[in-house]
């Protein structure tokens, strides 16, 4: 008989719930599952993990491919609660019921997230009030006006405000769940379940989702060379009569053009870029970093410095830091 001084395996584990609904994006919930499974095997937190919806049984994801779920039961504590998303997602919303339920477990719940557009059942609930959130790029502006007293971020991988965890597109849930994970058994095991998963570890929370310059690029051929040509010169100084002066236009009608094709001011733009190379010497080389500034554009270190700060979350020196740390513990341990 089970002694009540000691509590069972079961009841020491950490409850994950991933609430489902009929053409759900399979991989926002089995690739988090994944994580907190492998985790719990490779450290001393175990989960559990369930898989819920409103009316219980077998749920059919947009693949085609159904999941085993267990009814909503109001009664039932998770430490923490992820609410999956789908590209049919506003067929969904409004649902009283469902956004309920979620209010109510807000109240005796660790953490409650979201992944890609399960962000918009959150908002339903009034979970993103205040804060600052994210959600797949493609639908960044659907949120905004969605859940219009919250601060929505578009090149954010996850992010983390309270309470509540937000995270971009289908595979930003896995690393929004490595960084669950960190939280609750620290980095290494973390480390350990991306290298079983064979995952670079997880990206930083603050990384765009998509490159800026694919996303500037797409629907803007009229300026897609001049946006190659500022990424292979990116230390010169660059003016809007400089650029207006590269596509043979005025200067007010180019930064008019520019802004409505690209979504972004020129300066926006190249900054965005230089970032986006910055970024990458920072990850792949051991150029000093007042180099990388010089190159790049910035000019002065903490010119760059606080720009990392203020787009990644971190300084230069601390991302090169992050990533060689972990690039060695993916090479030097056995899968």
């Amino acid at each position: 008989m089970h002694n009540a001084k000691y509590p069972s395996f079961y009841a020491m584990k950490k409850k994950v719930g991933f609430v489902l609904y009929p053409d759900f994006q399979i991989v926002d919930a089995t690739g988090p599952a994944a994580v907190f499974e492998i985790g719990g095997v490779m450290s001393n937190v175990p989960y559990a993990i369930t898989m819920l919806s409103y009316e219980g049984g077998l749920v059919r994801s947009s693949s085609g491919i159904s999941l085993h779920t267990q009814r909503l039961d109001p009664d039932e504590v998770f430490d923490t609660l992820i609410v999956v998303g789908s590209a049919y997602y506003r067929s969904r919303l409004n649902d009283e019921t469902l956004a309920s339920y979620l209010r109510q477990q807000a109240s005796q719940t660790r953490r409650m997230c979201s992944v890609c557009t399960g962000a918009f059942f959150l908002a339903d609930a009034g979970l993103l009030n205040g804060r600052r959130v994210t959600t797949h790029w493609q639908d960044i502006e659907n949120l905004r006006l969605h859940a219009g007293k919250a601060e929505v971020e578009r090149d954010a991988i996850y992010i983390h405000d309270g309470q509540v965890w937000t995270s971009g597109g289908i595979t930003a849930g896995i690393d929004m769940a490595l960084a669950l994970l960190t939280e609750d058994a620290g980095e290494n095991v973390a480390q350990g379940v991306a290298q079983t998963m064979v995952l670079y570890y997880h990206r930083p929370g603050g990384e765009a989702q998509i490159s800026p310059l694919i996303r500037m690029a797409t629907g803007a051929d009229r300026f897609s060379s001049l946006l190659g040509w500022i990424r292979a010169n990116l230390a010169t100084e660059m003016t809007v009569d400089l650029l207006a002066d590269q596509m043979g236009m005025s200067p007010r009608n180019f930064s008019r053009s520019f802004k409505l094709t690209t979504g972004m001011s020129p300066a926006k733009a190249v900054e965005t870029l230089r970032l986006e190379a910055a970024r990458e010497r920072v990850i792949n080389g051991k150029i000093p970093i007042e180099l990388i500034a010089d190159q790049t554009g910035f000019g002065d270190p903490e010119r760059l410095r606080r720009a990392f700060n203020r787009v990644y979350g971190m300084s230069p020196q601390r991302m090169r830091q992050s990533h060689a740390r972990r690039g060695r513990e993916f090479d030097t341990t056995a899968l």
